[in-house]
């Protein structure tokens, strides 16, 4: 094996079974885009693999509107949950048991867990619990302190983001973690002051369909109906939600509107709870002649949106990669984003766009304003884009986890084989140790789901209009 090529998939990987759990396998979002993308990459090479996702309101229809082959949807359970208030498409799941899970899946050689949460902190204490774990490696995709930070108030997002660190800290220092995949520099800050093993952590990108994703996708039709008066087109993509910084977009946009840029900003996503998107619109409604809400848009129609832009602004401060702003440079636009969070790691500035601190309005507008009008210096930073895009396939993204995956097998089985003996030794008397702790290991789940759950979800109808209502008053005092 030492003299296999990294350049193919690992042969040692055919055939193993793979138990992938993920917050989120459907919904229109990077962590799901991410999560199909190896899913399929894994699954053509002979993986036996099993996804463990939540439920939601119409998993199913999203989930074939995004999978490019039916017979990917086999072997794949749902668990029951608790939408979001503020984000129906996420779900936070029930206690469930980990035998469960494997008498409706299998009992896998290695378990993969994409961003973390409801569903992979209880896989991950039940599986501390466990005699011979299967070896681990999970992907933090997602900053959820951030989001705390942002959407409770400060005495309760404080307690939330220490009891986030400290618990993701101590699940992820367990023996059977071989790798914590971490997307950017702000993230690795963060696992190492949670207390995550610094000599688990690895980096990892993500990567981009450059075919679907590409400046041929201009439609010219599309553009004269975005923008009849051939305005410059200011494109935005992402879910319409609080956390998504549009309280500074729509100031950038009333600041473009007050120096007479001619421009129409085009702002693709959306939100299944109606009231959110309705607060987070009217935001820009001092400026709504410039702006065009298109809805959730996928595959063509999301790779036109892309392209028939000329700029693409992300303002977002809590995304730990940010996928759109690596699909938007494939498309051929040039980024300018606030320098915080993964963008920080993809955009070049000065090179494939601007990086602006995150406070610094003055600076985003005049940066929006001199490449708006500067059409030599938008062609080059986005020739420059589309060259980095080039760069970073999703094939080389999942090659490098498929190898990791098989390194961290092959070293499991290994020490899996040298304490075998002790272990058949005292297997018996263990094992009723070990389905004693699980049962405790489930109890105390419940416990988190009454002390922290259940009060997110009751007061979830006031926590959105606390985070929009904290929205519009930043607007209205800058």
């Amino acid at each position: 094996m030492k003299n296999t090529s990294r350049d193919v998939f690992p042969p040692q990987l055919k055939g193993k079974r793979v138990l992938l759990a993920t917050e989120s396998f459907g919904p229109v979002n990077g962590v799901s885009r991410t999560t199909l993308s190896l899913v399929e990459y894994l699954r053509e090479n002979g993986v036996e693999l099993a996804v463990v996702a939540p439920k939601y309101e119409g998993s199913q229809a999203s989930l074939q509107a995004q999978t490019r082959k039916q017979n990917y949807q086999s072997n794949e359970l749902r668990l029951s949950g608790y939408p979001l208030p503020y984000n129906p498409d996420l779900t936070v799941v029930y206690p469930f048991r980990l035998d469960e899970v494997y008498r409706q899946t299998f009992q896998p050689d290695i378990v993969y867990l994409a961003s973390p949460a409801s569903v992979g902190f209880q896989l991950l204490l039940q599986i501390r619990q466990l005699l011979r774990p299967p070896v681990v490696l999970l992907n933090f995709q997602t900053d959820l302190a951030a989001y705390s930070e942002i959407l409770l108030p400060r005495p309760l997002a404080l307690g939330a983001v220490w009891l986030l660190a400290s618990v993701q800290g101590w699940l992820f220092r367990h023996k059977a973690v071989h790798t914590v995949f971490y997307p950017s520099s702000g993230i690795f800050s963060y696992l190492e002051q949670a207390g995550a093993p610094v000599d688990r952590l690895v980096k990892l990108g993500r990567g981009v369909d450059t075919q679907l994703f590409h400046p041929s996708r201009r439609d010219e039709a599309y553009r004269r109906q975005i923008a009849p008066n051939g305005e410059i087109i200011l494109v935005c993509v992402c879910r319409i939600a609080p956390e998504k910084g549009f309280e500074f977009l729509a100031q950038v946009a009333a600041r473009l509107v007050q120096v007479s840029l001619p421009f129409k900003m085009l702002i693709v996503g959306g939100n299944r709870n109606p009231a959110v998107e309705a607060q987070v619109r009217r935001l820009f409604d001092s400026v709504r002649d410039h702006v065009v809400f298109t809805g959730f848009q996928m595959g063509m129609d999301l790779a036109r949106a892309y392209a028939c832009g000329d700029l693409f602004l992300h303002c977002s401060i809590t995304e730990t990669f940010g996928l759109v702003v690596l699909e938007a440079m494939a498309s051929g636009l040039p980024v300018i984003a606030r320098d915080q969070g993964g963008p920080s790691d993809i955009v070049q500035d000065q090179r494939t766009g601007y990086l602006v601190p995150p406070s610094d309005l003055d600076t985003f507008v005049e940066l929006v304003q001199r490449v708006s009008c500067d059409e030599n210096l938008r062609t080059n930073l986005a020739a420059a884009a589309r060259q980095y895009a080039d760069e970073t396939t999703w094939e080389k993204i999942n090659r490098r986890v498929a190898w990791r995956i098989a390194d961290a097998f092959d070293e499991h089985t290994r020490r899996q084989t040298t304490r075998r003996p002790i272990l058949d030794i005292v297997g018996k008397g263990y094992r009723l140790i070990e389905r004693l702790r699980l049962r405790v290991a489930v109890l105390f789940i419940w416990f988190m789901w009454m002390i922290s759950v259940v009060p997110l979800i009751v007061h979830g109808s006031k926590i959105v209009p606390r985070a929009l209502q904290m929205i519009r008053g930043v607007s209205t005092s800058k």
